[in-house]
């Protein structure tokens, strides 16, 4: 099981009024961790800066932006493929303590289903700044990588004129 990269907690009960803001820079070990968990060949760099504002005593502002450098290979040649991803993204984030939460059949605690553009709730006030990182990280990533001018092209021997079963029938035994 693949344990979880990039974790930074931060007490929001203790945000001075005029907001925080930290950068999050991912070591060898963290690198490591992060392709592994995201799937990929290799995360060579990450790093992220965040800035939080209270809105409230209760709900809090979230802006993000990261940078990374990744390696996949590439889904026609296997050949590995850079990419860079960069985003930025604000969140809401809205405390509520005794927050209803729902297991998943994977035994993992995930919040009840929220609309899109409702503020993440959240059910305590330490709170893991990189995990929308991770969310948002894992979301750019390009789910199916080529390498520069790399076009797939199915093999010429295979039949276009018939059934996609047609190639089956030859298996069929006599009855």
């Amino acid at each position: 099981m693949t344990t979880i990269p990039l974790q930074h907690f931060h007490d929001l009960s203790r945000l001075p009024e005029q907001g925080f803001e930290t950068d999050i820079i991912a070591g060898p070990e963290e690198l490591k961790r992060l392709a592994e968990w995201a799937g990929v060949d290799a995360v060579s760099r990450f790093g992220a800066h965040i800035r939080v504002h209270p809105q409230s005593r209760t709900t809090y502002l979230l802006e993000t932006e990261f940078e990374a450098d990744i390696v996949q290979s590439c889904v026609v040649t296997l050949e590995p493929v850079q990419s860079h991803v960069a985003r930025s993204f604000t969140r809401t984030l809205h405390f509520t303590p005794g927050l209803d939460r729902q297991e998943d059949k994977g035994g993992l605690v995930v919040p009840a289903a929220a609309d899109e553009d409702a503020p993440d709730e959240i059910d305590s006030l330490r709170y893991d700044l990189a995990a929308p990182l991770r969310e948002e990280f894992a979301l750019a990533i390009d789910p199916y990588p080529r390498a520069p001018g790399v076009e797939f092209e199915a093999p010429d021997d295979a039949d276009r004129t018939g059934s996609p079963f047609a190639a089956l029938e030859k298996f069929r035994s006599p009855h």
